[in-house]
């Protein structure tokens, strides 16, 4: 059955959005959401198409509406698309929104965030995870006493107090009723008869059989439906004989629909299937193509797929995309193994994503860089299986190590620490012979480890890279091996080795002629290093650099963070209107990229910044917003001195206006905004921002008690002259 439309991080009561009627179901629905209300942990079982998760959503919403006096919601995970059992957790943080960059375990993550929450957790399809899928849920459950799991899958978690729900396929009428339904989307119009009748017998009422049958009712009459059905059937069920019944009444309703393909639409459903989850056209086009099938082919041969419901289309942030049913994708599989042609397909998937990888590294110093944030969010599943294949095969090693470092703006700047870091130690593990590969995938690992406050792996990663770049007299790395160490030595507060080596390692950039969004984050560290020795003027000319080589190019990334230097020395300087200004303009764009770091330290200037202007209460509540989302972060204001400074003024010039009491009030109030609350507040008291993926992160100046006026400087040349190189592409 065709799956519903996505539910976000957490829905509540309201029935979910589906493009198609739902049928029947009406007893299991009742006894589903009863179940839920008495049991903590239900699960859905039954073969695959015959319905599980668009019952299982359905009852969620039932049971959220039951409990809507205590606020309770519900969120619903898809794990088809997970293959490791290890990012389990990772995809379960991911669906369900919390963000934390701290390096912390994503299973700690999830328990704070789920704290205290009446809540429904829906886990689908576990089948293939079970194991860790029942580690994961029975810790959550013991843990979190106001939660309860609906967990969908072909087979049981196998936990204890774990209530099963089976799912049988639809009754008589139900099937038929379906049936029709569904002939009308196709514009036919098919009568209650006989042979409608016979045909859904046939097919079981299994409703992912009824929907791909109905897909062929353009072509052909149910009468003729059931005699070519006679036939498959025949085929299809010849098998073993101790396979499950279910399990061959599934692959005859999809064999069956295979059969009806043409020649070229079978060797397209099987080349389709080396995707992970979703595919654009031009990604199919290209590794599906060739041997029996033109690229210019594909496009209608997928339209056919599309109109049998083989392959469905789903709009997205990174414009329109193609998914096929899991159990579809499988019988594609298998065909695809027994053509030979298996290790080839995955071979050209993975040099596509591995080009797309490059081309979105080079747009991301672009006006492109929120298409790129898209596109690489709606790729992630393909892009960890082209790192998958390439870190599988020795031989292919140097392929991963490139595609994990030329994904530095994912893991950075998409906000995917944990995974990247994953990624890019297994890959640094193996010696690939391409040093320049290796290298890369060294300086990415040693930034990573920096953000995540690890200075011992980040050392380790960036004096490996160093050494290596050295004996292999690469210019490139070891600029960004210097440019990582300065960064390091910056959020620990070593201000002066700061300054040299990012100096140093910004005349390395000059002498390659790089120039993208990490050169220009290494201008905007320097200038921070200057803010905190006390040279305002001169971090002010550094950030109006930068300031004007991203508006050049387009950049959006780095540029808020010198936005957010240029609004504190705007503040220094008394101008308190400009700086808001300017504080505005950083977090609409960091909000946009879901960037908790810059979101939090922008409200923490805003908060200094509204005090100034005189509204002590609303400063107080800025400063509890920011309280409460810097745990998501790391450690508030990065235990720095240089940047505990402007929050400590702030409290005290809030504290005198107001009384410790009224303060602590008001600091409560700002407590209780979620980052959604706040940063709209912050943008113009209930005005939403746009949306967006996540971007970089990046320290900011504190009060240095230096110099306090606002150096101003003409355009200058930036740190590292322009070229025609929009990314770091070693390897």
């Amino acid at each position: 059955m065709r799956g519903p439309q996505a539910t976000g991080p957490w829905a509540d009561a309201d029935p979910p959005l589906e493009l198609t009627a739902f049928v029947g179901r009406t007893a299991e629905l009742a006894a589903l959401a009863a179940a839920l209300g008495r049991t903590r942990l239900v699960t859905v079982t039954g073969t695959g198409g015959v319905g599980k998760s668009r019952l299982a959503v359905r009852a969620a919403a039932r049971w959220a509406a039951g409990a809507a006096p205590d606020g309770a919601g519900w969120g619903r995970v898809d794990l088809a698309a997970v293959r490791d059992p290890q990012f389990v957790e990772y995809a379960v943080v991911e669906a369900l929104g919390p963000v934390d960059r701290t390096g912390r375990p994503p299973r700690e993550t999830l328990l704070e965030h789920l704290a205290g929450r009446r809540a429904l957790l829906v886990l689908d399809g576990v089948e293939h995870l079970a194991p860790a899928c029942a580690e994961l849920v029975a810790e959550l459950l013991r843990k979190l006493p106001r939660l309860g799991v609906l967990a969908v899958g072909r087979r049981p978690l196998g936990l204890a107090g774990e209530r099963l729900f089976p799912l049988a396929p639809l009754t008589a009428d139900e099937a038929v009723e379906l049936f029709t339904d569904r002939a009308r989307e196709q514009g036919v119009t098919v009568a209650d008869d006989s042979e409608v009748r016979e045909l859904c017998r046939r097919l079981d009422g299994i409703p992912l059989a009824l929907e791909l049958a109905a897909g062929r009712l353009r072509a052909l009459s149910p009468a003729q439906l059931l005699q070519r059905l006679d036939d498959r059937f025949r085929l299809l069920t010849g098998g073993g004989r101790d396979a499950l019944p279910r399990h061959q009444t599934l692959r005859t309703a999809i064999g069956w629909s295979h059969e009806l393909c043409t020649p070229a639409e079978r060797l397209l459903w099987a080349r389709l299937s080396v995707f992970a989850r979703t595919f654009d056209l031009e990604a199919a086009e290209y590794v599906c193509s060739g041997d029996g099938l033109a690229a210019e082919d594909v496009l209608d041969v997928l339209s056919e797929l599309l109109a049998q419901s083989v392959v469905s289309r789903e709009e997205s942030a990174a414009g329109p995309r193609y998914a096929m049913l899991d159990t579809v994708r499988a019988y594609g599989a298998e065909w695809l193994e027994a053509t030979g042609d298996a290790e080839r397909l995955r071979r050209r998937h993975r040099d596509w994503y591995l080009g797309l990888a490059t081309m979105c590294e080079l747009d991301w110093f672009s006006p492109r860089q929120r298409e790129v944030a898209a596109r690489v969010d709606a790729e992630l599943p393909n892009l960890r299986a082209a790192l998958d294949v390439s870190l599988t095969d020795p031989e292919d090693a140097h392929l991963g190590q490139y595609l994990a470092g030329s994904l530095w703006f994912c893991w950075v700047g998409c906000g995917r620490l944990a995974e990247g870091r994953r990624w890019l130690e297994r890959s640094v593990e193996l010696e690939s012979g391409y040093e320049r590969s290796r290298l890369k995938a060294l300086w990415v690992l040693g930034y990573v480890a920096v953000l995540q406050g690890d200075a011992v792996g980040a050392l380790r990663a960036l004096g490996a890279c160093r050494d290596r770049a050295e004996r292999a007299a690469d210019p490139t790395a070891l600029a960004y091996a210097e440019h990582r160490t300065g960064c390091l030595a910056l959020v620990t507060d070593d201000m002066a080795g700061a300054e040299t080596l990012l100096r140093s390692a910004l005349a390395r950039y000059r002498e390659i002629g790089e120039l993208n969004s990490n050169v220009l984050m290494g201008q905007v560290e320097l200038a921070m290093t200057r803010a905190f020795q006390g040279d305002l003027p001169d971090a002010v000319r550094l950030c109006e650099d930068v300031r004007q080589v991203c508006e050049d190019h387009g950049e959006r990334w780095t540029r808020s963070y010198a936005l957010y230097v240029l609004a504190y020395a705007a503040w220094r300087d008394g101008d308190t209107a400009g700086a808001r200004a300017l504080l505005t303009d950083s977090l609409g764009h960091a909000h946009a990229f879901r960037d908790v770091l810059a979101c939090v330290l922008v409200i923490e200037l805003l908060a200094l910044v509204t005090v100034t202007e005189g509204d002590a209460a609303e400063a107080a509540v800025l400063q509890g917003a920011a309280g409460r989302l810097w745990p998501s972060v790391g450690l508030p204001l990065f235990g720095s001195a240089h940047y505990n400074a402007p929050h400590e003024r702030c409290e005290a010039s809030a504290r005198r206006a107001l009384g410790d009491e009224r303060y602590e009030a008001c600091v409560r109030q700002g407590a209780g905004l979620d980052r959604e609350a706040v940063v709209a507040r912050a943008l113009g008291h209930g005005a939403r921002p746009p949306g967006g993926l996540p971007g970089p992160r990046g320290p900011v100046p504190g009060d240095d008690g230096g110099d306090d006026g606002r150096g101003r400087a003409g355009k200058r040349e930036p740190a590292a002259s322009p070229t025609r190189k929009g990314g770091e592409t070693a390897g």
